[in-house]
C-alpha cells in the first residue's frame, strides 16, 4: 500500500479509538507491530510458569493492506533467557467468538491455559494474538487467514518491543481457527517481516476446506450440521462482511438468520453454540450458499494459500475430529504438496479436536526444538 493510503486509513482507525474513549500512545505512523499500549494482565489471567504477563495493543494490517489495531498477550517464562534471548512462539487460538469480550487477552485463556503453560515450561516465550477486532475497535474478520497471519507476526514484533529478552527467532503454532491462521502465517512470515528470524510453523487441526464445507448448506438433501458448525456459519457470514464489506450476507439470510449473525457479534462460542442447538440451517438460510457470490468472495479470503512456504511446516491432526474432519485436512495437505509445498502430516488415531493438543504436545515440542536450535 502507498504510504499516503496507509496514513489516511490509520487516521480513520485513530479517530475510531478516540471515539471509543480508548487510550492510545505512539499511534503516529501506525507501523505494523508498533505498540500503542502495554499493561500487566490481571492476576486471574496469569498462566502458571509465567514470570511476566502483559496485554498489548498494537498496529497490524487487514488482508486488504489497511491498518488495523489488534491486541494480544505476552507471556515470558521464569529463569534467565538462553543465549540470544527467549525463542518466541506466536500462538494462534481457535474459535472464541467475534465479540470483544471473547478476546483471550480479556479472559482467563480457558481453552488454552494448559497448552500455553506447557510452552512456557519448555522454555518458549508466548506471543498470543487475539486477532484484529477482538478486543480492539472494529469487527473481527473471522477466518480471514491473511489478517490473522499479519496480526500474529505483528504480535511478535510488538512482543520484542515490550520485552528486550526475546529472541528474533520465532515459530508459529495454532489450533483450529488458529491452525488455519498458522498456515497463512507460514506463507507470509518471511516476506512480511524479514527483520525477524522465522523458522517454521505447526498447525494443529487446521480449519480446512472451509468454503467447500459451507457451499452445500441451505441446499436440498444436505444433512443437518451440528450446532458448532452452525456457530461457525454465523460467525463466518458476519466475518466475511467485515473482511469484504461489499459482500452482503443478508442476501442469504432469513429474518432468523439475520438475528443469528447479529447475535454472533455479542455471543462467545459456547453461548452461541447453545443458542443454535435447536435452530435449523433451513431456518437461517433463504438460499444455498452455492448460489450467488459467496464462493467468489469467500475463496480469496478463506482458502489456504499454496505459495510462500519457505520453512518447515507440520500439520497435526486427530483422526476422530468432528469439528475439523481429518479427511478435509488430508485433502488440504495433498493440495499443498501438489503445488510443491514440503510438509509433514502427523495423524493421531482415535483423537478428537481438542484432544490433539495433548496428544501431539511432545511431537510439537520436538519439531520446534529442531527449528529453533
Amino acid at each position: 500500500m502507498k504510504a499516503r493510503n496507509w496514513i489516511a486509513a490509520a487516521a480513520v482507525s485513530i479517530a475510531t479509538i478516540a471515539a471509543a474513549g480508548a487510550t492510545a500512545t505512539h499511534v503516529g505512523a501506525a507501523e505494523p507491530g508498533s505498540v500503542t499500549a502495554a499493561t500487566d494482565l490481571a492476576d486471574y489471567q496469569w498462566i502458571p510458569g509465567a514470570a511476566s504477563a502483559k496485554r498489548a495493543v498494537y498496529w497490524t494490517q487487514t488482508s486488504q493492506d489497511r491498518p488495523a489495531l489488534s491486541s494480544g498477550a505476552l507471556f515470558v517464562p521464569h529463569g534467565s533467557p538462553p543465549a540470544g534471548g527467549w525463542p518466541v512462539v506466536a500462538w494462534e487460538h481457535g474459535t472464541v467468538g467475534r465479540a470483544d469480550a471473547c478476546a483471550p487477552s480479556r479472559t482467563d485463556f480457558t481453552m488454552y491455559r494448559d497448552y500455553i503453560g506447557t510452552l512456557l515450561a519448555r522454555g518458549y516465550a508466548v506471543a498470543a494474538t487475539d486477532y484484529p477486532g477482538l478486543g480492539t475497535p472494529g469487527d473481527h474478520p473471522y477466518l480471514d487467514g491473511r489478517a490473522a497471519a499479519y496480526s500474529a507476526v505483528d504480535m511478535v514484533r510488538a512482543a520484542r518491543t515490550i520485552d528486550a529478552s526475546l529472541s528474533p527467532r520465532w515459530v508459529a503454532v495454532g489450533h483450529s481457527q488458529g491452525g488455519h491462521a498458522a498456515l497463512f502465517t507460514a506463507s507470509v512470515a518471511t516476506a512480511y517481516a524479514p527483520e525477524l528470524d522465522y523458522r517454521g510453523a505447526a498447525a494443529l487441526a487446521p480449519a480446512s476446506g472451509i468454503v467447500d464445507r459451507m457451499l452445500p448448506l441451505g441446499g436440498p438433501g444436505v444433512p443437518e450440521p451440528d450446532a458448532r458448525m452452525k456457530t461457525a456459519l454465523g460467525y463466518l457470514l458476519g466475518g466475511l462482511h467485515t473482511a469484504r464489506p461489499n459482500f452482503d450476507p443478508t442476501d442469504y439470510l432469513t429474518p432468523v438468520g439475520r438475528r443469528v449473525v447479529a447475535d454472533g457479534d455479542r455471543l462467545c462460542s459456547d453461548d452461541m453454540t447453545a443458542r443454535l442447538e435447536h435452530v435449523q440451517v433451513a431456518d437461517m438460510l433463504g438460499k444455498p450458499l452455492s448460489d450467488g457470490e459467496f464462493e467468489q468472495v469467500a475463496r480469496p479470503v478463506l482458502d489456504v494459500p499454496t505459495t510462500g512456504y519457505d520453512h518447515p511446516l507440520m500439520i497435526f491432526q486427530g483422526t476422530d475430529d468432528i469439528d475439523v474432519p481429518a479427511s478435509g485436512v488430508s485433502k488440504q495437505a495433498a493440495v499443498l504438496r501438489a503445488d510443491g509445498v514440503r510438509l509433514d502430516l502427523r495423524r493421531y488415531p482415535g483423537v478428537g479436536h481438542m484432544q490433539v493438543l495433548e496428544a501431539s504436545a511432545d511431537d510439537v515440542d520436538s519439531f520446534l526444538r529442531q527449528l529453533l536450535r
